[in-house]
């Protein structure tokens, strides 16, 4: 179905064209400047030492985990909410993931359940700043550091996102990114990693590019892969940043607008903001109480396709997923708070361009359906 107010829409009327076009004319399509420069800026914008440009978000994971050393018969401890890329990438090293549940407060890791779930396989915590909303930092971090663990933050929906005033990319080992085109920022796919340690950082960047020694051309020292991400997508990013904060500026605007629209209607509960956190202005999201609202977040969904309007429900939970599930009930896991909220949530059109009649249009439509 073609819907009028689509999830999400790239504004790319900035320089994107003009960058994109410079890289074609300059012959330098795949390696080139823009990588560069947008290293360099994304790495200063999450203030770490480097930033990593590479294909997409769910490489940036495995590069990380590979760098990490993980392995066959490692356990990696990752929230079930989340999308299946972040368990998916634990998988490409042979090693498990081990599901813990959320925090009402925040959505993410609840760092009060993560000791439990430590053995003498776990290797590391891979954290997710889910829907743009950081995750407790603090606590994991000191957890992670009474065990010997490291810490990667998937932060594919948090662009921009602070902790206590720090951004994230840079509150961990290292930190993972996507530039899907659903995202704040994006080159349509693209992804990156941020980080502050150069031994890190090299082998990354050395596995990334087929495992070729730095040192010496056509040799390759381990097995790599090809991950890069070509300059003309680079470009597209480097246009992309040079106007963030008027991307900032109008999503916050969206969901503050759609917050005006919504409060107080029974049974939609809107998204839990924790004190310490600034949010990226990923999606708006929603939590649908069938019994106060009036109907399922399933009817209302179908309710905002019929006028045309997409939606999207939240992630199903990665633990009861076919792949997944058997491990889920060898450890008799029980994570209420994870089923509870991704049964009833639904994300609503989010995007730079999105006008205010839009979302006004979306917020009618969903007060139309309690008439």
């Amino acid at each position: 179905m073609k819907f009028d107010i689509p999830l999400a829409r790239p504004d790319l009327s900035g320089n994107e064209e003009s960058y994109a076009l410079e890289a074609l004319r300059s012959g330098w399509i795949g390696h080139g400047d823009f990588i560069a420069r947008f290293e360099r800026e994304y790495a200063e914008m999450c203030g770490t030492r480097a930033a990593i440009a590479c294909a997409n978000g769910t490489v940036a994971l495995h590069l990380a985990l590979v760098a990490l050393k993980v392995g066959l018969g490692d356990e990696v401890i990752v929230p079930s909410f989340t999308y299946v890329a972040s368990a998916n990438a634990i998988r490409y090293c042979g090693a498990e993931p081990v599901f813990v549940d959320v925090d009402e407060a925040t959505w993410c890791l609840d760092p009060t359940r993560i000791e439990a779930a430590i053995t003498s396989r776990t290797k590391g915590i891979l954290v997710v700043h889910l829907f743009g909303h950081p995750a407790d930092m603090d606590p994991i971090n000191h957890l992670a550091s009474l065990y010997g663990l490291w810490v990667v933050e998937d932060a594919a929906e948090a662009a921009l996102a602070t902790y206590k005033g720090r951004p994230v990319g840079g509150l961990s080992t290292v930190g993972s990114f996507s530039f899907h085109v659903n995202k704040v920022f994006t080159s349509g796919e693209g992804g990156a990693l941020t980080l502050n340690d150069p031994k890190v950082e090299g082998y990354i960047r050395m596995i990334c590019s087929h495992g070729m020694d730095p040192r010496r051309r056509f040799f390759f020292p381990v097995v790599g892969y090809n991950y890069r991400l070509t300059n003309i997508a680079a470009g597209l990013l480097c246009a992309q940043l040079e106007r963030r904060n008027v991307f900032l500026d109008r999503r916050r605007a969206i969901i503050s607008l759609y917050e005006q629209l919504l409060r107080g209607v029974p049974g939609l509960e809107f998204r839990p903001v924790a004190p310490w956190a600034v949010t990226s202005p990923w999606m708006f999201s929603l939590i649908v109480d069938q019994a106060q609202f009036g109907c399922t977040r399933d009817r209302l969904m179908a309710h905002l396709a019929t006028h045309r309007i997409d939606s999207r429900p939240f992630f199903i939970p990665v633990h009861t997923l076919p792949v997944y599930r058997d491990g889920a009930r060898m450890r008799n896991l029980q994570l209420p708070v994870t089923e509870r909220l991704c049964a009833h949530g639904v994300n609503l059109p989010t995007f730079t361009t999105m006008t205010d009649a839009e979302v006004e249009r979306v917020a009618e439509c969903i007060h139309g359906i309690r008439k």
